[in-house]
Parts: C-alpha cells; sequence; structure tokens
C-alpha cells in the first residue's frame, strides 16, 4: 500500500518572487508565493500593466523566478519526508529509473494519470522502476486533503502502489529540496517553474533527469523513454 503525506494548510504570510517581462506595449508580472497563500492560485499569479506604468518600476524590483541552487548532484543525494514525517533517504531508489510526479486529488488530470501511473508501475516495478509522487496544493488548491483522505483516494479508487510522499510546494520560496533540484535541471516556458498538477521527471539509474513532461503528457506516451532507460 502507498505511503501518502499532507502537510497542514495553516495561513503563511505572502512571500513572492517577481519577475517582469517588457515588450513594447505592455509588461507582465508573474508572482509566486506559497501554498499558503490567500492571493495563490494556480501555481502563479497574472497582472498586466501598461509601458508607462512599467517605465516607473525600478530596476531593482526585477528579479529572476529560479529555484534556490540546490546543494545535490543527483536525485539521489536528497532525502524526503514520509507519510509519518520520518526521513526517507532517496539513495535506496539509486540504481532504479524514477518517475518524479507532483500530483493532486482534484484536477481534471486526476482520474487518467493516476490510472495509467498504477498500470506502468505495476509492469515495470520488478525491473527497477519507481514512481516518487509528490502532492502539491499550489495549483487551483486541488489537493488540500489531509494525510489520511489523501491515502484513502489513491490507495482505494486507484489501487495505487508506488510511493506517495508528504505535500511540498514545487514553486516559489517554500519549493522542496528535491523539486529545487529537478527544475534547476531542465527549464522551459517561464523558465523553471512548475506549470500545473502531474508535470513529470524522468530520472535515470544516477539520478540525473534526462527529460521533463508537460502535464497533458500521459504516462502511457512516457512508456518507450523508461523502457530504453531500464535497458540501458
Amino acid at each position: 500500500m502507498a505511503t501518502i503525506s499532507s502537510c497542514s494548510i495553516g495561513s503563511v504570510s505572502l512571500n513572492t518572487e517577481n519577475i517582469v517581462a517588457r515588450n513594447p506595449t505592455q509588461i507582465v508580472q508573474f508572482s509566486v508565493g506559497s501554498s499558503g497563500s490567500g492571493f495563490f492560485q494556480n501555481g502563479l499569479t497574472l497582472k498586466t500593466s501598461s509601458c508607462s506604468q512599467a517605465v516607473k518600476k525600478s530596476e531593482s524590483s526585477v528579479v529572476s523566478i529560479k529555484a534556490r541552487a540546490a546543494t545535490g548532484k543527483s536525485l539521489y543525494d536528497f532525502t524526503a519526508k514520509d507519510i509519518d514525517g520520518k526521513d526517507v533517504n532517496l539513495s535506496k531508489f539509486k540504481g532504479k529509473v524514477a518517475l518524479v510526479v507532483n500530483v493532486a486529488s482534484r484536477c481534471g488530470l486526476t482520474t487518467s494519470n493516476y490510472s495509467e501511473l498504477s498500470q506502468i508501475y505495476e509492469k515495470y516495478k520488478t525491473q527497477g522502476f519507481e514512481i516518487l509522487a509528490f502532492p502539491c496544493n499550489q495549483f487551483g488548491f486541488q489537493e488540500p486533503g489531509s494525510n489520511s483522505e489523501i491515502k484513502q483516494f489513491a490507495c482505494t479508487r486507484f489501487k495505487a502502489d508506488f510511493p506517495i510522499f508528504d505535500k511540498v510546494d514545487v514553486n516559489g520560496p517554500f519549493t522542496a529540496p528535491v523539486y529545487q533540484f529537478l527544475k534547476s535541471t531542465s527549464g522551459g516556458f517561464l523558465g523553471d517553474l512548475i506549470k500545473w498538477n502531474f508535470e513529470k521527471f524522468l530520472v535515470d539509474k544516477n539520478g540525473k533527469v534526462v527529460e521533463r513532461y508537460p502535464p497533458t503528457t500521459s504516462p502511457f506516451q512516457i512508456e518507450r523513454d523508461i523502457q530504453k532507460l531500464l535497458a540501458a
């Protein structure tokens, strides 16, 4: 049975990182906060203003959105807390291929992703494949449940048998160290931001990220890449 985690969802003072992207007609300001912030919806909020307003902003207010540098050189250099708050040394997965996913229980992508993840895991877990799932409540507040609620949902409805860790932030100033590392290895649109629930990182046997997939990429679409890494 999977171990599933959560974290308390108390009030947290808003702490944001901002980036201002300019073009000839307007700027767009992205604000990234923690899941505890009342202003933090869908992982990020957007605000536009005119060019005349933009020029009044000091250059010192423009900072890049980038996760704090992670100290580990591979995924397997990190630890993550399990459902009981105990540290799990990810080195236990060294030598295995891993798919790391930020999951949520109330997303439109939940049913298809959990179903396919469970099937992929059952097919390859004896061949050295792991799925490491991290619940996250930063995108539309779609993972609000307690430990027991998330566990019952994943294990009962989807028969999830892969490790599910403590609820974490994947964007913003409180980004979990594991996600600081994952994002530092592969950027994309909006830099290293996680875009939504069920973004996926494929990690090789040495703990290096070899591919990053957007939330709309289904686990079945990744199967061939998993097979190649298992055979390497």
